[in-house]
């Protein structure tokens, strides 16, 4: 399926076209969920291999996408392949729907590597992950209002789906951001429970949160807003003790930087321990997974080992049951996909090999966009990063608008017909799959994207 097309007028993606308007009939708006649409329509892709991805048209693309980050050895790595097919075959099922090995093994691995984590319960999604946090910091807590940060994503429910992306005429002052829903749909008190913080600001942090922490069960954050925006050391540092005064579970929703800035997450560069850790997307190894873990003393409250478990001996008294489940947590085949991505990482030239390649792709294009005397920033750590077209410094959401989207959605459109695939406007992830010859191609594809808008 070779054909990786040199201008636009070579590119032919009829047929994706008319998937999607087939897919329109059947589906919202042609997609399964709306991160998928971008205009005119999306690609509808037929293969995978390493890091390549083809289309139904049969144009071939080097993946910066990679299934938003998920697929951190590529597409149909044989190990991980391997490890699935002899997990199902010698075991003689997909899963047990009781407890198995592999539910053990994965959470003492995440124990090793992450300073915050002492316990583990898996689940299905990064988004069951937080939502799992927030309810198992209120339990913990018995306050019920959460914190979150502005420009923070952490799942598609109401309580957390605010102030994602708000509209300038409602998000309120820099020092203290509205709390603005990003959906229709979502209650009004969800809206009072939700306290919105402005990102390495510590200064507002603190002078909102004293005021609201007799209510305030947890802060959650992205410690690296949307994988590519760092938070500072310093503010890291302070809010760990701020919270930690106060009484305020402190959550990292490391989805999208866990295993991708270090094996130990953002939370092993900060040197800072969390109370509760959401993880995700890398975790599976391509498969749907989600995982929580944290301090010992509040994942303890998930335990029915007390007799009090909902769903057997009821509750009795006052004191209620934390209730955690879902018939598929810890699926078998998806550990063995997980723990399989993770020792590929953690083998010599692993995970080192995708920083450094990063690295040399984030030199290149900054060395190019500065040849054609275009503003831009390579922003990111380890192995994600985003193209960010401005010279001053982005440190939130609202710097975000600093940079010159009209211009990066043109080259990001142009790039797909030289076979650089990512959905436009998002951030570049690379894998072990990526070598040299994709990055000479990604740059030269810039660099004739570059003199194509220019």
């Amino acid at each position: 399926m070779e054909n990786v097309t040199e201008t636009a007028t070579e590119v032919s993606t009829a047929k994706s076209q008319a998937l999607f308007e087939e897919a329109m009939d059947v589906m919202p708006g042609g997609v399964t969920a709306n991160i998928k649409y971008f205009k005119p329509h999306p690609i509808v892709m037929e293969e995978g291999h390493g890091s390549r991805l083809y289309d139904v048209d049969g144009n071939e693309y080097i993946d910066y996408l990679l299934c938003y980050g998920a697929l951190m050895t590529g597409h149909g790595h044989p190990a991980v392949y391997t490890a699935v097919t002899e997990q199902m075959y010698s075991k003689g099922t997909t899963i047990f729907g009781a407890p198995h090995r592999l539910e053990i093994t994965m959470a003492q691995k995440l124990r090793d590597l992450y300073r915050g984590i002492d316990q583990v319960r898996f689940c299905n999604s990064g988004m069951e992950a937080t939502l799992l946090a927030v309810r198992l910091a209120a339990a913990y807590t018995g306050r019920h209002k959460i914190a979150k940060f502005e420009g923070h994503y952490h799942g598609g429910y109401d309580q957390v789906l605010m102030s994602v992306n708000p509209d300038e005429t409602e998000e309120g002052t820099a020092e203290n951001p509205a709390c603005v829903p990003d959906s229709s749909g979502v209650s009004s008190e969800c809206v009072a429970n939700t306290v919105i913080l402005p990102f390495n600001d510590i200064t507002a942090c603190e002078t909102i949160l004293r005021k609201q922490a007799d209510d305030v069960s947890c802060v959650m954050m992205e410690p690296i807003q949307s994988g590519f925006i760092p938070a500072s050391p310093d503010f890291m540092k302070q809010l760990r003790a701020l919270t930690e005064e106060l009484g305020i579970v402190l959550i990292y929703d490391e989805v999208k930087t866990g295993f991708r800035v270090s094996l130990g997450g953002a939370q092993e560069i900060y040197g800072i321990k969390p109370d509760l850790t959401a993880l995700g997307k890398v975790l599976g190894g391509g498969f749907p997974v989600g995982a929580l873990g944290g301090k010992r003393e509040i994942m303890e409250l998930c335990s029915p080992a007390s007799g009090r478990d909902i769903l057997t001996a009821g509750t009795s008294g006052s004191e209620k049951a934390f209730f955690h489940s879902g018939t598929y947590n810890g699926h078998p085949t998806t550990l063995a996909a997980g723990l399989a991505t993770i020792q590929l990482l953690e083998k010599r030239g692993g995970i080192a090999d995708v920083f450094r390649k990063t690295e040399q792709l984030k030199r290149g294009l900054t060395e190019l966009y500065q040849e054609f005397n275009v503003p831009m920033q390579a922003m990111g750590v380890g192995s994600i990063f985003n193209i960010v077209l401005t010279d001053e410094p982005i440190r939130n959401l609202r710097d975000m608008r600093k940079a010159d989207t009209d211009l990066r959605r043109r080259i990001d459109e142009a790039l797909l017909t030289l076979g650089i695939y990512s959905k436009p406007l998002n951030r570049y992830s690379m894998s072990t799959a990526h070598d040299e010859a994709d990055i000479e191609k990604t740059i030269d594809a810039h660099r004739r994207a570059l003199e194509s808008v220019l």
